[in-house]
């Protein structure tokens, strides 16, 4: 075998994008049309018919269409420049990086909505219940279908065990960028639910106070998503350590007796995806330790350092 042709065979790309990617990016495109119409229906009706629920869910769906938008937006970037030697890692990581800006925007919405809905418990006006109780519905409706759309291409984690040492560990194999959809979308659902509510609660109670109450309910639950979220995607943004995958490797690795881990750097390259820097010392060499965290099917950019 001739040097070049031995270079060839030991190099590999970057690529860690999700298993699912384009399936992901043709889903996340068909609710982002649905969304902005329906979000354009609902902010018009709820000027209309003076609604602060309604028009509180169709702004909080104007984020959604934003923050889909963007999503839709990084998944073609992360495809297109998944080959480039500009990122070290690959792109794996834009739709965390997308994740984090919609949430960020996602919580200040939250403050705008929470603001005029106490503007409107302190100075109550007239609303057209009956009208604006069959936009909420619709939007609702879309809301579902919008779910049912996402909801099959997210999952929240994996398990696995390997049967040589009988652990069984949880690791999160989260799309971050279509989880963010998929949690828009579940919140919205939530956000026209309280819309629905205070609306018949207006209409046939006489309960006002109860629109913008649950406008504030509705602001309280998108920020609280929108930090959930923030807490999520920084984590990998700034690459911490998975304690789980961490304690699997070491088993792995220094289980036999003939080697020690040194040093050990896990972190997460994209959906799935792990890279680690293993340094051991002992009598294993650099070939054993390869073998042995090759069942380890997180780690896709593996580097080891054998002294």
């Amino acid at each position: 075998m001739s040097f070049d042709t031995e270079v060839s065979a030991l190099t590999h790309d970057h690529v860690f994008l999700g298993e699912a990617h384009d399936e992901n990016a043709r889903r996340t495109l068909w609710v982002v049309l649905l969304t902005t119409a329906m979000m354009i229906g609902e902010i018009v009706a709820g000027a209309l018919f003076n609604s602060m629920a309604l028009l509180a869910d169709g702004f909080h769906m104007a984020t959604h269409a934003g923050a889909l938008g963007v999503a839709a937006i990084a998944y073609a970037y992360a495809k297109k420049h998944a080959r480039s030697r500009r990122y070290s890692f690959g792109t794996g990581k834009v739709g965390d990086l997308a994740g984090f800006a919609s949430a960020l925007v996602l919580g200040i919405v939250a403050l705008g909505i929470a603001v005029e809905s106490v503007g409107r418990l302190l100075d109550p006006r007239s609303v057209a219940f009956g009208e604006a109780t069959v936009i909420a519905v619709v939007g609702l409706l879309v809301n579902i279908v919008s779910a049912v759309l996402l909801g099959g291409g997210h999952h929240h984690h994996h398990g696995h065990g390997h049967a040589h040492n009988g652990d069984g560990h949880h690791h999160h194999h989260d799309d971050n960028n279509l989880r963010s959809a998929y949690v828009h979308v579940l919140a919205d659902a939530l956000t026209s639910v309280l819309a629905i509510a205070a609306l018949l609660g207006g209409r046939y109670l006489g309960w006002v106070w109860l629109d913008p109450a649950m406008g504030i309910v509705g602001a309280v639950v998108i920020a609280s998503w929108s930090w959930t979220l923030i807490r999520d995607t920084a984590s990998v943004l700034l690459d911490t350590s998975d304690a789980h995958l961490e304690e699997e490797i070491r088993q792995e690795v220094e289980g036999p007796g003939d080697a020690r881990i040194t040093d050990l750097h896990v972190w997460r390259v994209g959906p799935g995806a792990h890279a680690a820097i293993v340094s051991v010392t002992g009598a294993a060499d650099h070939d054993t330790i390869r073998r042995r965290l090759a069942p380890v099917h997180e780690i896709a950019h593996l580097t080891v350092e054998a002294r």
